[in-house]
């Protein structure tokens, strides 16, 4: 790749052309057979880290978002197995990952994700892939260790939209997530079983929940809600600034990003894209936030065209 960043949009499509259209790949494999947890130490202390695995190659290791867990890649594990050894984990704090002795940070979780990139024998020919604050994180990793990976995916990336949040906004942030996540676990339940309330539940993660399938939504939803870290994440996130450091990143850089994410407005992919000098940006038409979600099938082969070329 030439040192100019590039970018590439998608066309005007029909409405819902893909949207929403899986392969059911995730629910024919039995995932506790791939399920494994190992120790890590790291800046957030000595904590076990859950994680799934599956496939043979070339590594690729995802990293997931606030309110996340490994399952958030459910639709994309499966297509990059037939090519990669895949790796996603439960950040300590999320999903089956219990909180770390020590305060959680995004420096902190960059140290972490690679530490058990170390501790799993994932080399440097590893793609790192992070989704919302699992791509915050993942920049900060590369930063830090910038030989340790061999390309960077970015997808809906948080990091520049949040890092002018002053500390009254990270305090009504916090306040506001301590009472409505509650609610959120209390309903859920009751929200799955019917249609209107279940695409009210998603409407700020995705651009239209009803067209996306019941079963991946659940998997979304229960591990998000009961998060014990998700306070001093949503803390941690909010404030902390790093794109003065984003043009220190020298690996080959995709920024993925749905048009209609609401949560991490698509300017943010082109800020990303304009300070990463090995990068490129794809825009995907009429998408939300949960990009590897929401179309599937376009985001794994964007990627998967993208780590071939790069490694």
């Amino acid at each position: 790749m030439t040192d100019s960043n590039t970018a590439s949009a998608e066309p005007e499509l029909p409405v819902y052309d893909d949207y929403g259209v899986s392969d059911g790949e995730w629910l024919r494999i039995d995932w506790k057979d791939h399920l494994k947890s190992v120790a890590v130490e790291s800046e957030l202390g000595t904590t076990e880290v859950s994680y799934v695995e599956l496939g043979e190659g070339p590594p690729v290791f995802f990293v997931h978002g606030l309110g996340g867990s490994w399952r958030n890649w459910l639709e994309n594990m499966p297509a990059a197995a037939k090519n990669h050894r895949v790796v996603a984990l439960d950040l300590p704090g999320f999903g089956s990952s219990p909180l770390p002795t020590e305060p959680i940070s995004i420096r902190a979780y960059g140290d972490l994700i690679v530490a058990f990139a170390d501790a799993i024998g994932l080399g440097p020919e590893t793609a790192l892939v992070g989704h919302s604050m699992g791509g915050f994180i993942a920049t900060e990793a590369v930063i830090e260790a910038p030989g340790r990976f061999s390309s960077l995916t970015l997808v809906a990336a948080a990091g520049i939209t949040f890092a002018n949040y002053p500390q009254t906004r990270k305090q009504i942030a916090k306040i506001a997530i301590r009472m409505t996540l509650p609610i959120a676990a209390s309903r859920l339940e009751r929200n799955m079983g019917r249609k209107r309330l279940r695409s009210a539940s998603f409407k700020g993660l995705i651009a239209h929940p009803s067209m996306i399938g019941r079963e991946i939504l659940w998997e979304l939803g229960t591990y998000g809600v009961k998060a014990p870290g998700m306070l001093q994440a949503a803390y941690a996130l909010a404030g902390y600034d790093t794109r003065h450091r984003l043009a220190e990143i020298t690996l080959p850089t995709l920024v993925i990003w749905g048009e209609q994410d609401w949560l991490v407005p698509v300017g943010a992919a082109y800020a990303y894209e304009k300070r990463i000098p090995h990068s490129e940006l794809h825009l995907i038409h009429d998408t939300g936030h949960m990009v590897q979600m929401e179309r599937p099938a376009r985001f794994n082969q964007v990627v998967e065209d993208f780590i071939s070329r790069k490694n």
